[in-house]
């Protein structure tokens, strides 16, 4: 089987002579993609946001407790009964999120011309790929599992490894509607932390990806020649991607978090595991936050819960990081289309981002 780069891969479309779509079909499926986009994201985020965001304003305080809770208290041994209600709140909680994702991933792979995409992803330096990424990224307000499905499609069409990549982690990093949730509940200091450090841990993931991105296996792209040719070909297309993801990434989806959730009483415990020696417990604490999964703005009742039980800032400011970053299904998810050794570094990348966040916080309180 052959492999190609990613960026081999996108050069040598066409190259047997066929061409891509026609004018008046791509731009029925820009159309039917961004219909997709705005209608799914407005019924499942930005309109429950606006609302959101009134409600903190009157009152200042965030409503509602950690997730963690579903699954027991801190510090509790793992069980089955807990695993379930963490995972049926957990999907309570992103179910709408998730169905928007996974048709905006379908319909990119379906709709939209691959030419088209690389065109307005593709950048000639790593942190020109972690830029475009970073602000196609601010519209979505996607939490890290949500925007999996869309990191995978965006990369089955072969789009740039860092510019997807700096996708994937500025859904939940740079969320323009946590940073409003944090700025209308929490201080300016714990806001500029996260901005400053989420876009030093976007642009250097981006960075790192792009130049440690696996080479693609040539069979997994889907090359321009399957582009569409015509509308009539838009609706079996649309309906073989979306088969794929409902029926091989939803369960693995689900599994994982179930998973997850049987363990995430017992492992956040985090003023148990910030109270070690220095570096060495706020490391745990970043590999831990890294593991567990978490809706978009859950990180905020951990952190203010964190706060108001007087644990240090260190662990405020590495959980403001890692917590919404990464979680063990979104890694498994994603790590197929970028790579192991991509995936184990930026896993590395965002602890430690954990840890300047922690640093950060401590300078500026």
């Amino acid at each position: 089987m052959s492999t190609l780069s990613t960026s081999d891969a996108h050069l040598d479309s066409g190259r047997d002579g066929r061409q891509g779509p026609s004018r008046s079909v791509t731009v029925v499926g820009v159309g039917l993609t961004l219909v997709i986009v705005v209608i799914g994201l407005a019924w499942a985020k930005w309109i429950p946001y606006d609302d959101k965001a009134h409600a903190l304003a009157k009152s200042g305080a965030w409503s509602g407790k950690a997730i963690f809770g579903e699954a027991g208290h801190p510090g509790d041994a793992p069980s089955w009964h807990g695993a379930l209600d963490f995972t049926r709140a957990y999907v309570k909680a992103v179910w709408k999120a998730a169905l928007v994702a996974i048709l905006v991933a379908s319909a990119l792979e379906a709709f939209i011309p691959k030419r088209l995409l690389l065109n307005a992803m593709n950048r000639r330096s790593s942190w020109g790929q972690g830029l475009s990424g970073g602000l196609l990224a601010l519209p979505s307000m996607m939490c890290t599992c949500c925007t999996a499905p869309v990191a995978i499609g965006l990369r089955r069409r072969g789009a740039p490894a860092g510019a997807v990549m700096a996708y994937w982690l500025a859904n939940p990093l740079l969320n323009p509607a946590v940073m409003l949730f944090l700025g209308l509940t929490m201080s300016w200091q714990v806001v500029s932390t996260r901005a400053v450090v989420g876009v030093v841990v976007v642009l250097g993931a981006a960075f790192i990806a792009q130049r440690q991105a696996r080479e693609v296996d040539a069979d997994e792209l889907i090359d321009v020649d399957h582009d569409p040719q015509g509308v009539a070909d838009m609706p079996w297309r649309f309906a073989k991607a979306l088969t794929r993801y409902v029926a091989i990434v939803v369960p693995e989806y689900l599994i994982l978090v179930a998973l997850t959730g049987l363990f995430s009483g017992w492992l956040s415990d985090f003023t148990h595991l910030g109270n070690g020696s220095g570096l060495l417990a706020l490391l745990l604490v970043g590999v831990v936050g890294a593991l567990l999964v978490i809706p978009t703005g859950g990180e905020i009742p951990v952190v203010a819960g964190l706060s108001a039980a007087g644990a240090s800032l260190g662990v405020a400011g590495v959980l403001l990081i890692t917590l919404p970053a990464l979680s063990i299904p979104s890694l498994v998810m994603v790590a197929r289309s970028f790579g192991t050794r991509t995936t184990m570094s930026v896993i590395a990348w965002v602890i430690a981002g954990g840890l300047l966040s922690a640093a950060l916080l401590t300078a500026l309180t």
